[in-house]
């Protein structure tokens, strides 16, 4: 059955309610732990980008490569984007580092110019994967836009280390309203069952803790922290 933004909701009170206040604002993450499914096969691996109703609070362009062609616009880049490459720098980019790329960056931009080169020497492998840059002018008017634009997409990937048979998400912070926590929770696991071969018989179970806090696994009835792995109910 698809999560209940009311079995969240819930979850989320019974969380509050059990987590002892800090003097920060915590994280709240998200995590869903997989059955059923082998990691070890490339096909089976998680790498799906979720538009999230509502932000995260992470800073915008915190994961974007811009492609630039204009100097004094790469400068300018150089404190709001995560990386820069420029265009002449774009043939020489071989066929592991644009790998690399794809699973370091979550949002890709390109001025005009470099948008060519982009499309010449690294469509093949960027396409694919969805990763072809969106254009933007040569101005940080434009790059901020694109930027919060973005900030509302989380990269979800459990295809680095060993291949764990689960993913953590980030949702948001522990002062955001619980409606919009919910939602994004709703949006995540939603996208993430789209993507199993076995939709919900391949979920063994979700959670939700703040950053100091212990797991609440999400059920109807949650029973407080002490709660373990399960099925979503």
């Amino acid at each position: 059955m698809p999560i209940k933004k009311e079995t969240v909701l819930s979850t989320l009170k019974a969380l509050r309610v059990a987590s002892q206040k800090r003097n920060f604002a915590q994280s709240l993450d998200f995590t869903m732990n997989f059955k059923g499914l082998d990691f070890k096969k490339p096909e089976n691996r998680i790498d799906v980008s979720v538009k999230l109703p509502y932000g995260t609070g992470k800073a915008s362009g915190s994961k974007s490569l811009v492609f630039a062609s204009d100097k004094t616009f790469a400068d300018q880049l150089k404190s709001k984007a995560a990386k820069v490459i420029m265009l002449e720098d774009i043939p020489s980019i071989k066929g592991k580092d644009v790998e690399q790329l794809i699973r370091d960056y979550d949002v890709f931009l390109a001025e005009g110019p470099a948008m060519l080169a982009v499309a010449k020497h690294l469509g093949q492998q960027l396409a694919p994967k969805g990763r072809m840059p969106r254009l933007i002018q040569p101005n940080l008017k434009t790059f901020e836009e694109e930027a919060t634009k973005s900030s509302s997409l989380s990269r979800i990937s459990n295809k680095k280390g060993k291949f764990m048979p689960l993913v953590h998400v980030l949702i948001g912070k522990e002062n955001d309203l619980d409606d919009h926590l919910a939602e994004n929770i709703v949006a995540v696991y939603n996208s993430l069952v789209a993507t199993l071969p076995g939709k919900e018989q391949n979920i063994k179970s979700v959670q939700v803790k703040f950053t100091m806090s212990a797991p609440m696994k999400i059920t109807d009835k949650p029973q407080g922290t002490s709660q373990k792995g399960g099925a979503l109910k």
